[in-house]
């Protein structure tokens, strides 16, 4: 059996995985409420609204799969990192 052919399918694994606890960090913060809160929900849908903008561009310009699925990844590394040194 040829293992890169799950290759693509592990990141989309990794990228569920990483992104669940990005959504609780981020549900943590909207419970404490106030104007962090208010803050994070304009990022959520900043990122949101970006993101469906970013994919349909990178695809239209050749990226492939991979590409975005990575470009995600790093954007919710990013995302988790924020959110847990925030924590701190």
């Amino acid at each position: 059996m040829n293992v890169t052919m799950f290759a693509p399918w592990l990141n989309v694994v990794w990228l569920a995985l990483e992104s669940s606890e990005v959504v609780g960090l981020r549900v943590a913060k909207l419970a404490g409420g106030g104007i962090d809160a208010q803050h994070e929900i304009r990022l959520i849908v900043g990122e949101k609204v970006g993101g469906i903008f970013g994919v349909g561009i990178n695809l239209l310009s050749g990226a492939t799969a991979a590409n975005v699925i990575n470009r995600f990844r790093d954007q919710v590394a990013a995302n988790a990192r924020r959110l847990s040194a925030e924590n701190w």
